[in-house]
C-alpha cells in the first residue's frame, strides 16, 4: 500500500530520533546549573546559524520553483527565521551577550557544523528529501526549546519577552507541517523521494546538531 505523506513524515521522525541523552548540555540548563556564559554563548552561536540556515532556505526555495509545494515551504522557513532573529537579540541582550562581547566572540567550529551541513543540502540535496529530513530534526530542536524556555523562566529568571526566540521554535507550527506535508506529497506523487537519502541527510543532521550541545557543554565545563 502506497504511504501518505503524513504516514511518511511520522516514519521518519521516529526513525531519526536522537538518543535522549546526547544533549548533556539540556540537563544542565533545565536544572539551572549552566553559567551565564554559556547562555550568553548559545545566542551568539544562534546568531550564526539562523543567519546562515535563512540564507540556505532561501535558495532551497528559488532551486524549487518548479516544485511550489516544497518552494512554499522554504519560504516559510527562511521568512521564520527571520523573525527568529529579532527575537534572539531580545535573549542575547538578557543574558549579558551585549554588542561588544558579540565582535570579539569566536564562534565554535562543532557549533557551526549543522549549519554548513545546511548549506550544503541547500546546493545539493534533493528539496522533497531536504523537507523530511528538515522537519526530523525540527521536531527534537523545538522539544529542546521548550524545555529550555521553561528553565529560563524558572531558574533564570528572564521574563517572557526574553524566552520569545525559545517559545517561537517550541509553539506548534501547524501551517508549517502542512506546507511540508504538501511537498512531500507532491514528492511522492512524482517519485522523487529518497529514502536513503532522506535518512543520510536526517542523520547527520542529528549528528551536527548533538556536535552543537556538546561543544557549549565544553564551553560550559571550561568555565567552572
Amino acid at each position: 500500500m502506497t504511504r501518505t505523506a503524513r504516514e511518511l513524515l511520522v516514519g521518519t521522525v521516529g526513525k531519526l530520533a536522537p538518543d535522549p541523552h546526547a544533549n548533556r548540555l539540556l540537563p544542565l540548563i533545565a536544572r539551572g546549573a549552566a553559567q551565564r556564559s554559556t547562555l550568553a554563548a548559545l545566542a551568539l552561536e544562534q546568531r550564526h546559524v539562523i543567519a546562515a540556515d535563512r540564507r540556505a532556505f532561501l535558495h532551497l526555495a528559488e532551486r524549487s520553483a518548479a516544485e511550489a509545494e516544497s518552494a512554499a515551504f522554504f519560504t516559510m522557513l527562511a521568512e521564520g527565521e527571520a523573525m527568529a532573529q529579532g527575537r534572539l537579540g531580545v535573549y542575547a541582550a538578557a543574558v549579558g551577550a551585549d554588542d561588544a562581547w558579540a565582535a570579539a566572540y569566536e564562534p565554535l567550529a562543532d557549533c557551526q557544523t549543522y549549519p554548513a551541513y545546511v548549506a550544503w543540502l541547500a546546493l545539493n540535496g534533493s528539496p522533497v528529501d531536504v523537507i523530511l529530513a528538515l522537519s526530523a530534526n525540527f521536531a527534537a530542536w523545538g522539544g529542546y526549546c521548550s524545555t529550555i524556555a521553561q528553565a529560563l523562566r524558572r531558574q533564570y529568571g528572564l521574563d517572557d519577552e526574553a524566552c520569545g526566540f525559545f517559545d517561537f521554535f517550541a509553539e506548534p507550527a501547524p501551517e508549517l507541517e502542512q506546507r511540508a506535508l504538501d511537498g512531500i506529497q507532491a514528492g511522492l506523487d512524482a517519485g522523487r523521494v529518497d529514502e536513503d537519502e532522506v535518512y543520510g541527510y536526517g542523520r547527520l543532521l542529528q549528528g551536527y546538531e548533538a556536535k552543537f550541545w556538546h561543544a557549549l557543554w565544553e564551553l560550559d565545563q571550561r568555565v567552572l
